[in-house]
């Protein structure tokens, strides 16, 4: 197979040896695989894949056909469409999963719109229902609301009945932004929009300040991104008197239970709106896998809506 290397940070197309699947695993021809942050991290050596998944290949979504079920996999047969959250890997022309990690593709799919679900999707559904336990009615704030994990974490909300707030730092993304159900507000005083709920981090620390100040008492913070700074001061105090929680998450390196039950909490609550239509993946921009450092230079630049997603031939 064909497959995306990282090697001394430079990426490379090379011919690999074709994975086998184990036992309650699938092996799957990948048709399209979605960028995210974690593979620019694992680029640069900053986020190796957790023991299990290959350390050079990157890729931690994708969706394609099952081409052969191991010893003990029933679930899905060759042939079905499916997609999932993998540790690494994903990067290729063939990939194994287990199969309690995979899910079905629903018909109105698109490949591309495949390759950029599982991820963002089972990241901002288990960030602001499973964990942040957001209630219809309440208000949720996305920081960075133009990015996968924001555009499906804005449509899940809308669809659950909540009201939405995101900032955008790109003036030119903010109505694309607001057509998926938010009030898009750019990323300075959002806390004079407040207060909030629910607070979907996915800037870093810059925020923790104005996030804390603009939180609703009983509010939770949501921390799954990180990329403009790890660490910064806290107000303990201000947390105590708000009764405020704050959480992290990252979904990579959860053992297959834990991911297991995240894709039957998608299957049950998001691939419906998927299918209906009522819910959607917007594509930035698609790339042939021989193109990957392109596609890599435009995650890397910003300034996207949605998904940016490489197709491999077939």
């Amino acid at each position: 197979m064909r497959a995306l290397v990282i090697r001394d940070t430079e990426l490379h197309v090379e011919e690999r040896p074709d994975p086998e699947p184990g036992h309650g695993e699938i092996l799957v021809a990948v048709r399209a695989a979605g960028l995210n942050g974690a593979d620019m991290h694992q680029r640069l050596g900053r986020y190796p894949a957790p023991p299990g998944s290959p350390q050079d290949i990157p890729g931690l979504e994708f969706a394609g056909e099952v081409a052969a079920c191991g010893p003990g996999a029933e679930r899905f047969k060759p042939g079905d469409r499916v997609m999932a959250v993998v540790g690494g890997g994903g990067q290729a022309e063939l990939a194994v999963v287990h199969q309690r990690a995979a899910m079905p593709v629903p018909e109105n799919l698109s490949w591309p719109e495949a390759g950029g679900t599982p991820e963002v999707f089972t990241t901002a559904h288990d960030a602001i229902f499973t964990q942040s336990e957001l209630k219809p009615g309440e208000h949720l704030l996305v920081h960075g609301g133009a990015g996968g994990v924001g555009t499906a974490a804005s449509q899940l909300a809308r669809a659950s009945g909540a009201r939405i707030t995101a900032t955008v730092r790109s003036e030119q993304l903010r109505p694309q932004v607001q057509q998926l159900g938010a009030e898009v507000i750019g990323p300075e005083d959002f806390a004079e929009h407040g207060p909030f709920d629910v607070i979907l981090e996915l800037v870093g620390a810059p925020n923790l300040g104005g996030n804390l100040s603009a939180l609703r008492t009983g509010g939770r913070i949501m921390v799954i991104g990180i990329g403009a700074g790890a660490k910064g001061e806290l107000n303990l105090g201000l947390l105590m008197g708000k009764r405020g929680r704050i959480l992290g998450s990252t979904l990579r390196p959860r053992p297959l239970e834990e991911k297991a039950l995240a894709a039957r909490a998608v299957e049950r609550s998001v691939l419906p709106l998927l299918a209906s239509g009522a819910v959607k993946v917007p594509i930035a921009a698609r790339y042939p896998l021989a193109e990957a450092e392109a596609a890599y230079e435009h995650f890397s630049a910003g300034g996207k809506l949605g998904k940016i997603v490489l197709e491999m031939a077939g």
